[in-house]
């Protein structure tokens, strides 16, 4: 997830958990109708854990005003859905997604509709590759049966 104040963009992976997939952005209201949308796609498909962009300082790496906004929010998905949330650093990703929009062929309008859900497959294909990597090199220790 991409998690901001006025929407909340929305990618999951395959089953294999190796390529991300944007899904529509979520237009946030309230609170209780953020979490009716969020609890559709969750059921919807079948989410077993999940990502949620946290925003560091972009120098430092530091935390912001809104890590704090995150953690509660990373909380209150983990009371309501009784899954695993995980917060990951989200640096850049909203630039990337509009440095890949520019170059395509989408409308300004477009790029502005889909720019959240681009940042949240960003988010969670690097969430994915990071936990790849780590499965790889465990099994690099390990040594041979």
């Amino acid at each position: 997830m991409d998690v901001g104040s006025r929407t909340i963009g929305l990618a999951v992976s395959d089953p294999l958990g190796i390529t991300a997939q944007g899904l529509r952005t979520l237009r946030r209201k309230n609170k209780k109708t953020d979490f009716a949308g969020l609890e559709q796609v969750i059921r919807g498909y079948g989410v077993v854990q999940i990502v949620v962009g946290y925003p560091l300082h972009l120098r430092s790496g530091g935390e912001t005003a809104g890590s704090e906004r995150m953690q509660i929010f990373a909380e209150e998905l983990r009371s309501r859905f009784q899954l695993p949330v995980h917060l990951w650093d989200e640096r850049l990703t909203t630039a990337e997604a509009q440095r890949v929009l520019r170059e395509s062929e989408m409308t300004i309008k477009r790029r502005g509709e889909v720019v959240d859900q681009l940042a949240a497959v960003l988010i969670l294909q690097s969430f994915m590759e990071c936990q790849r990597s780590k499965q790889t090199s465990h099994r690099a220790e390990e040594p041979p049966a």
